[in-house]
């Protein structure tokens, strides 16, 4: 099913990048059009109209899960995209988080009743000394609507604080997020006080941040880096899955 929404394929057109191309592309292909409307209403912040369009579509027999896959998420994740590339800045980016929670506040009821065990366990905070947030919190809720439970530190978190949360919460993964390229060396200050408390090898640690690079990561020692809030999703499982095969061997 290709995109039929006028409205969505422009702003598909903004995904340029090849992997991102493919992996959005296929998620929206796979949507029908009245998904396709609520992941469009969603990127242009029409929160009246996607709150609307999900409860019309729940009652018409869609399940919470579909809508939240197929609509919601695809949605964000073109919004993720335009972020990063500064074709939006964020007033839009908190717009369409508006219009995110008007469709959740009709989902969240039936995804919390349905029982179904979560993912796993993250843990999100903007590195100490760095007051930037938008970036972290859109990570945040693409792991929240994939399935993951997730504990937000919030900015300005020290590595006392990360290694707090993982005893306190017990997370397989913990994210760092970082703006400043002067704030990203805490994130290497955070991956050794890891170490130096001796519990490296039970939590995988993952970097991501408009200035964070892979290589960046590699020298840091983190185990993961997220290039945006969609990646952040399958980094996120592809940790908890190398923890387990660690933790089995």
């Amino acid at each position: 099913m290709a995109i039929k929404n006028k409205g969505l394929a422009l702003e598909f057109e903004y995904v340029t990048r090849p992997g991102e191309q493919k992996h959005i592309g296929e998620g929206l292909d796979q949507a029908d059009e009245c998904m396709q409307e609520i992941a469009y209403q969603l990127i242009i912040g029409a929160h009246t109209e996607v709150g609307r369009l999900t409860k019309n579509a729940l009652d018409d027999g869609y399940t919470a899960n579909h809508i939240l896959d197929n609509g919601l998420l695809n949605g964000m994740a073109i919004v993720g995209v335009k972020f990063r590339d500064n074709v939006i800045f964020v007033p839009e980016v908190l717009i369409s988080a508006r219009a995110m929670k008007a469709g959740m506040a009709f989902l969240e009821p039936i995804l919390s009743a349905s029982g179904i065990e979560p993912l796993g366990i993250v843990v999100m905070g903007t590195v100490k000394g760095d007051l930037h947030d938008i970036g972290k919190n859109l990570c945040i809720m693409m792991l929240r609507g994939a399935g993951f439970v997730v504990h937000d530190l919030g900015v300005d978190t020290s590595a006392e604080e990360f290694s707090d949360a993982f005893e306190e919460h017990s997370p397989q993964v913990i994210g760092m997020s970082a703006l400043l390229t002067t704030t990203m060396p805490n994130m290497g200050r955070t991956i050794s006080s890891f170490e130096d408390l001796g519990i490296r090898d039970e939590v995988r640690l993952m970097v991501g941040g408009a200035p964070v690079t892979q290589e960046f990561a590699d020298e840091m020692g983190a185990d993961g880096y997220g290039e945006n809030a969609v990646d952040c999703v399958d980094v996120t499982k592809n940790l908890i899955k190398m923890l387990e095969e660690l933790k089995a061997s």
